[in-house]
């Protein structure tokens, strides 16, 4: 195997060698010295930026101030609207904006290019760095222009990862990076720091993809990364050029960890010193000794050419395995397409088998994992004197800058792909979020880009169409097309890769196009609306008592973030906060929407001060039962806060766009109950956007969609120790009792969800 879990934590040594927990001996050995764990997590890269960047005080409980901040047109807008509601005059610090995600200007009319006119506006009002569209995807250019050894950067996409450039980048919502913008702080407890700890060298087919998907498949479904650090150690890191490891990076946000980063070296700071930034280069190692709460331990050497399968990039096997028993594994992936199509679409793979073979109808290169200039030269290498073949397969690459695609063009490499048929176009995301190259009804598509979640190519099976994408390196894809969409591994054409000419970076497309307003801020300036842009609508602050309704109940293992609200065409809406909020839920549960709506109403009805039963019959028999709980018998029930609640098992993997959560709350959600989250990042958005994020103890067999369910003293829960919060099911006459109870809290995320939101809470603290 490629890649081995360790079991406990580990000591590793001189940055070589790794003891187990137990193995003290073995450490004092090796380092002449007692060792004491406490003092050894200290010694690992991560602890040392996160120290510098901390200011309070207390390595337990961080608050962290970043050194720079990145979002896209998706997200960008939204962010200074609150930030703008919220008393921002300037941005404190270097933050871009770009164009990056909704440059399809077709889509929507003209509402992708307003926001792209609202984000150079407000870079001239606030201050801040504008990357116009189609000339870099974000992390290409923070990578580029922005992160160095040492440094800590934020951004609203959940794929911010610099790591491999020293850098600890955390992707998070919206919320995260106002507090920034207001000169607050990202808190968070201090977290796990796992190594990853490379040894060998990868074969010259294997890419950066295959080294990623092999990690994922390891910890994904056992959360052996969740919410920690991954620190990239060992004497493999140096047998790969920056730019492979870039692409190793950005996939770590697949894992669910918090952060990455890299140990750095002289590739490193050549890389720097190549884009006008060597005084950024400093040597990040581990300490002589270093301990970790865990280590993933990857022989290079052993990575062989991966494929992820729909619908999760952890779906993971390898070509050879997968071909090794073809039929079975995709009878498995149509199980699980027809489960998540229900009865709207069909999807099927059977019949892509061709001799034993799979055919495949799409390839993607690009975006921040796959447009990366060494996986784009391989992939020319691949295809020099072949074709694609003129049948349902084509090929699309998206070099992910301006500056790679000028390099790219000067050395031939375009020609090589464009006499291949190779379609080449420019910096830009679509095609990784849904926007852009969606495939045929049932075509599969085989892309080097960061996801595979369901629908996140495109398709509507609520339209009844239905598509889907399998993960792979830009070489096995490359090799592939030149097999005419016959699944090829890179293997089969190993003589052609490993000779990559060196990089020359050129920003004279940044110099011509960026407009770098940071520390320019010209308040006179106006924001540039278009008509779709619109204002977050007023947010009442908690009530004592709330009563929630059921208005959806989703009992998948995991809910992504694109199922919550989908990615692709419904993007283009994400400056109109009640606009969005109609697409909130609709490839998982339609009707959802309709419910949210018709429990507002009730809501709306009570703040004007009529009795919202009158509106909904049932509420009467629910404030029947309030009435007969011990403790509520005097409960003012027309003071009750009423709004609706959405189960999930475990929601939120994928994206850090807040939306996933502010369209729940424009729509009148109160809260979640999960068993789980699946990320930190969509717990925070739900907190920030004023839901509160509650766990059930137990199952959820005792309430339905459309079922009441009354949380007495919220407020009083919230000063609370949150370990056991007491509700009730009100149905059949009487009230069941349900213990939900929510993991710890900051005194300041207590806050804004009592205040209602984060708007609120800032503008109450103003």
């Amino acid at each position: 195997m490629a890649v081995k879990l360790h079991e406990g934590g580990v000591f590793l040594v001189n940055g070589t060698q790794l003891f187990e927990e137990t193995d003290r001996e073995g450490v004092k050995g090796a380092c002449g010295k007692d060792v004491v764990v406490e003092e050894a997590k200290k010694g690992t890269i991560a602890y040392g930026i996160i120290s510098s960047h901390n200011t309070s005080g207390d390595m337990s409980k961080l608050k962290i101030k970043f050194d720079a901040m990145t979002s896209h047109d998706i997200t960008y807008v939204g962010i200074v609207q609150t930030a703008r509601a919220s008393g921002m005059e300037r941005f404190p610090l270097p933050y871009v904006l770009t164009g990056c995600h909704n440059s399809l200007c077709a889509v929507g009319g003209t509402i992708n290019d307003d926001d792209h006119l609202f984000g150079l506006s407000a870079a001239k009002k606030y201050g801040g760095i504008f990357v116009p569209p189609h000339i870099a995807v974000l992390h290409q250019y923070m990578r580029e222009m922005f992160a160095g050894c040492g440094k800590m950067i934020l951004g609203s996409d959940s794929h911010t990862r610099y790591g491999a450039l020293g850098t600890m980048a955390i992707g998070e919502g919206g919320g995260e990076l106002v507090k920034q913008l207001l000169e607050d702080t990202y808190d968070v407890a201090y977290p796990g720091v796992v190594a990853v700890y490379l040894k060998g060298e990868p074969a010259p087919f294997v890419g950066p993809q295959d080294v990623a998907l092999s990690i994922i498949r390891a910890v994904f479904a056992n959360g052996y990364v969740k919410n920690k650090v991954m620190e990239f150690v060992g004497p493999g890191v140096s047998t790969m050029q920056t730019d492979y490891r870039n692409a190793v990076d950005v996939m770590t946000t697949e894992t669910t960890c918090l952060s990455s980063v890299w140990a750095t070296d002289e590739d490193t700071k050549a890389f720097l010193t190549m884009h006008g930034r060597g005084e950024e280069y400093k040597e990040l190692k581990p300490a002589d000794v270093a301990w970790y709460d865990g280590c993933v331990e990857v022989d290079l050497s052993k990575v062989k050419p991966m494929i992820a399968l729909p619908f999760h990039p952890s779906n993971g096997y390898t070509i050879d395995e997968l071909y090794e028993n073809l039929e079975d594994i995709l009878r498995e992936t149509e199980k699980e397409a027809a489960k998540i199509a229900g009865d709207r679409a069909a999807f099927t793979l059977m019949d892509k088998v061709e001799n034993g073979k799979l055919r495949v109808q799409q390839g993607v290169i690009g975006g921040c994992s796959g447009g990366n200039y060494t996986n784009i030269v391989e992939a020319a290498h691949a295809l020099k004197g072949k074709s694609c073949g003129n049948g349902d397969f084509y090929l699309s690459v998206y070099p992910s800058s301006q500056p790679v695609l000028l390099d790219l063009n000067k050395k031939g490499l375009l020609s090589d792909l464009m006499e291949a048929g190779a379609i080449v176009r420019t910096a830009f995301c679509g095609p990784c979020f849904g926007a852009g190259d969606t495939p045929a009804n049932n075509a599969l598509s085989i892309r080097h880009n960061t996801r595979n979640f369901p629908n996140r190519e495109g398709s509507k099976p609520g339209d009844g169409q239905m598509s889907a994408v399998a993960l792979m390196d830009a070489r096995s894809i490359a090799a592939t097309a030149a097999n005419g969409g016959i699944l090829t591994s890179a293997e089969a054409m190993a003589e052609c890769f490993g000779n990559i000419p060196e990089y020359n970076f050129d920003p004279c497309s940044y110099e011509s196009r960026v407009y770098q307003g940071y520390g320019k801020a010209d308040a006179s300036q106006d924001l540039r609306f278009g008509p779709n842009i619109k204002d977050w609508p007023e947010m009442e602050e908690l009530a004592d008592n709330i009563l929630l309704r059921v208005a959806s109940k989703i009992l998948d293992d995991v809910t992504t973030t694109d199922e919550l609200i989908p990615s692709g065409e419904a993007s283009s809406y994400r400056s109109n906060p009640l606009g969005l909020a109609e697409f909130t839920l609709s490839r998982r549960d339609p009707e959802y929407v309709g419910r949210a709506k018709a429990i507002n109403k009730i809501e709306e009805e009570r703040l004007s001060g009529n009795d919202p039963a009158k509106a909904e019959p049932g509420l009467s028999e629910a404030y029947e039962i309030i009435k007969t709980i011990p403790g509520q018998e005097g409960t003012d029930i027309h003071k009750i806060e009423i709004g609706s609640v959405v189960y999930a098992n475990k929601p939120g993997d994928g994206s850090a766009r807040e939306q996933a959560a502010s369209c729940q709350r424009v729509l009148g959600g109160l809260a979640n109950i999960t068993q789980e989250y699946a990320t930190k990042r969509y717990r925070s958005n739900c907190m920030n956007w004023g839901m509160l994020p509650f766990h059930l103890k137990g199952k959820p067999d005792d309430f339905e969609v459309d079922d009441y369910i009354y949380v007495p003293d919220v407020r009083k829960a919230l000063d609370g120790d949150l370990s056991s919060i007491k509700a009730f099911v009100l149905k059949d006459g009487k009230a069941t009792e349900i213990e939900l109870f929510i993991q710890d809290m900051t005194k300041e995320e207590r806050e804004i969800v009592k205040a209602g939101c984060l708007i609120n809470y800032n503008r109450n603290k103003n």
